[in-house]
């Protein structure tokens, strides 16, 4: 078999939802490698950083926030990973989507996310620059943008072993970072931590009670915990190119519950029992400093630096795989530009380049407006993943029925109580898409996905009608 090929098995395998073995994708993602994306792709840049303005908005209330979004987040996961296991692939729930509701579906979610993702490996790369200028202020910040984008691009063009290598020991300093966080915080919460007395419900209950905003602050605490949860979708990506596919995904999504509970609703509730919902160093420093800072852990601020620079960097790295597999897919199933489908290696090279070029262009970016533009791409993604969820949450109600008829053995993962959970799971994101007009912020940036996502159906519905009448 040539190194370097361009044929029409992966289109024919990718429609089918399985990887053929002729595909020219490597399977060198190994069953430790998916465990820990698994375990890792839910501790993310939005858990550390943006959940300080959650909690200065919904108070004590986050953490009911934070459940509500979780146990969402918790029945779209359960839903792609039935898919998942079922028809492992590259596009994971752009493929779903084609086979259960058309090919303009799968052409929107997946260019959707595959923007989704570029965007999030430029806004990424800058947050991390960010960091590095303040330990060396002598630096620009484009220099370390380059740096980053340089060194991960290089690293996803050589091997998908490479990805998976950076992934698991960024997963395991995330996981070793989060799980002492806990521990400490749990001793002090229960008064045996030295230096500490337990501080029972007084935080939790005190200074404006439990919901201190009302109604209008558990709100905008349950959008800014919407989006930290982004990321979870990559691991049924990665699967397709693992050693088992099927067992891979299926244990993934069985233990999304205990880790969605332990991480982030865990996490922020040893935060609001300890500290003052309202006290400033939440959204100066960060929830996680703050608390770091109450326990006189000494060097707080750098510690969890160092441990939002590796959360940033693994995003960073996880995004730029995610984007290209989904673009290498895209072409696959015709529905892209058929340079990108070139594989070298086992590895979508054109596809990994064209997605990183979002991420050198913000080397630029960085340089002409280096205050604002960090904040501006998080504005662009907007409600995007909220879009994609919609897409696996239809696309699982009309797969299921197909294969507990035609395929009932390949449902070794099933949704729970279907079809209501899932009604559940569209009627929820329908009311977050709601909440989203509410805020003058989040408003914007619903606008400017409904913008695209309006233009990709369009073109992916137009696509679909040509090939109907050329077939």
């Amino acid at each position: 078999m040539n190194r370097t090929s361009v044929s029409s098995a992966p289109a024919r395998d990718e429609a089918d939802g399985t990887p053929g073995s002729d595909s020219p994708l490597s399977h060198g993602l190994k069953q430790r490698h998916l465990s820990m994306i698994a375990l890792g792709g839910v501790i993310g840049a939005g858990l550390f950083i943006g959940s300080g303005a959650g909690i200065a908005a919904a108070g004590p209330s986050i953490v009911l926030a934070y459940a509500a979004s979780g146990l969402l987040v918790l029945f779209v996961m359960r839903m792609l990973g039935e898919m998942s296991a079922a028809n492992p692939a590259s596009g994971s729930f752009s493929v779903h989507a084609e086979r259960a509701i058309g090919p303009w579906a799968g052409f929107t979610a997946g260019w959707m996310f595959w923007t989704l993702l570029c965007v999030g490996i430029a806004a990424e790369a800058i947050g991390a620059a960010g960091i590095m200028t303040s330990w060396l202020p002598g630096t620009e910040s484009w220099m370390w943008v380059a740096l980053f984008m340089a060194l991960f691009c290089g690293t996803n063009l050589a091997a998908v072993s490479n990805f998976g290598e950076f992934e698991f020991w960024f997963a395991a300093l995330k996981i070793a970072a989060i799980a002492i966080f806990l521990v400490l915080g749990t001793l002090a919460v229960l008064g045996v931590l030295p230096g500490t007395d337990a501080p029972g419900a007084t935080n939790l209950t005190g200074d404006g009670g439990f919901l201190p905003n009302g109604v209008n602050g558990l709100v905008v605490g349950l959008l800014a915990s919407v989006f930290a949860y982004g990321g979870l979708e990559t691991v049924t990506i990665a699967a397709a190119e693992s050693e088992d596919p099927r067992k891979g995904v299926a244990k993934a999504v069985r233990t999304a519950m205990w880790r969605i509970a332990l991480f982030y609703v865990g996490s922020m509730l040893v935060i609001v029992t300890l500290i003052p919902w309202d006290a400033k160093s939440v959204v100066s420093d960060g929830p996680y400093v703050a608390v770091l800072d109450f326990l006189d852990i000494p060097a707080a601020g750098q510690i969890m630096n160092i441990v939002v620079l590796v959360a940033l960097l693994s995003a960073m790295n996880a995004n730029i795989y995610g984007a290209s597999r989904m673009a290498y897919s895209l072409v696959a199933r015709g529905e892209g530009p058929r340079v990108l489908g070139k594989v070298t290696g086992g590895v979508p090279r054109h596809a990994v380049l064209a997605s990183s070029a979002f991420g050198f262009f913000a080397v630029l970016l960085s340089y002409w407006w280096p205050e604002t533009v960090f904040k501006w791409l998080l504005n662009m993604v907007g409600a995007a993943v909220l879009v994609v969820w919609g897409f696996i949450a239809v696309a699982q109600l009309r797969m299921r029925r197909r294969l507990e008829r035609e395929e009932p053995d390949k449902l070794t993962v099933r949704m729970w109580a279907f079809p209501y959970l899932t009604w559940v799971a569209l009627a929820g994101v329908a009311a977050v898409l709601l909440l989203m007009l509410r805020e003058g912020e989040t408003r914007t940036q619903l606008f400017f996905t409904a913008g695209l996502t309006v233009v990709l159906a369009g073109v992916g519905y137009v696509r679909q009608r040509s090939k109907s009448r050329t077939g």
